[in-house]
């Protein structure tokens, strides 16, 4: 059953992506889907699941199944380089605040520290699309924030003064449910899985120079990671 999920899946998918069911058009009822497919009705859900997942399909609670237009993908490929795709147009608000809780810990700072928060959302047309916190030692940051912005990833490069080398980047990933507020600047589901990447970025010295807490929603973002072996570990393996 699991391929004919996938194959059900792959059928609608493309009729999206190639405009045969325009955007915000209304599918046939789960049971008219059914017996065209000549499969079961949870068989057709199955896929239908698959399709909510990737943001192409939307149910609405009491009149069905919607088509929805494909949503931009960005790819995180981690180490603190940019995303893939920079077109996306992204605003800034920055905040001078205080250590507190999970920040100090975060920040591998005592509490009361100060900090700038720059808040990082992008854009799709009209749509939020990815939202990012991202935490500087205040001595770091910039005096404002700059008229075109870039991504979060890159809030660094902002700074008045050159960041001392880095010595680590560490990233954590996991994927969880939003939180409340998350779903609600994002407008997504509260049932639509996350990429959670907590990225925090030390210098020579071990001071921590950066921390951003990334929100990148399951049915527009992927992560992307490459090793490079060296020649003495290319030999060692062999």
């Amino acid at each position: 059953m699991a391929s004919r999920r996938h194959t059900i899946a792959d059928d609608l998918r493309s009729q999206i992506t190639t405009g045969r069911i325009k955007p915000d058009e209304r599918l046939p009822s789960e049971a008219q889907l059914a017996a065209h497919y000549t499969v079961s009705t949870p068989t057709l859900r199955n896929a239908l699941a698959l399709l909510q997942a990737e943001g192409l399909v939307e149910k609405i609670h009491g009149k069905g199944n919607y088509a929805r237009q494909p949503l931009r993908r960005t790819t995180y490929t981690g180490g603190g380089r940019t995303p893939a795709d920079r077109a996306l147009p992204v605003t800034i608000r920055s905040t001078k605040l205080r250590a507190r809780g999970h920040l100090t810990a975060l920040l591998r700072v005592t509490a009361g520290s100060p900090l700038t928060e720059f808040l990082c959302l992008s854009h799709d047309g009209e749509s939020p699309h990815s939202l990012a916190r991202v935490y500087v030692p205040r001595d770091l940051a910039p005096p404002a924030t700059p008229d075109t912005p870039p991504w979060p990833q890159e809030v660094a490069t902002l700074l008045p003064k050159p960041l001392p080398d880095l010595a680590e980047v560490q990233e954590h990933i996991r994927v969880r449910l939003p939180t409340p507020g998350e779903a609600a600047t994002l407008r997504i589901s509260s049932t639509l899985a996350i990429l959670a990447i907590t990225r925090v970025a030390t210098d020579k010295t071990g001071r921590v120079v950066e921390a951003a807490l990334l929100t990148l929603p399951g049915d527009r973002a992927e992560a992307l990671f490459t090793t490079h072996h060296t020649t003495t570990e290319r030999r060692q393996e062999g």
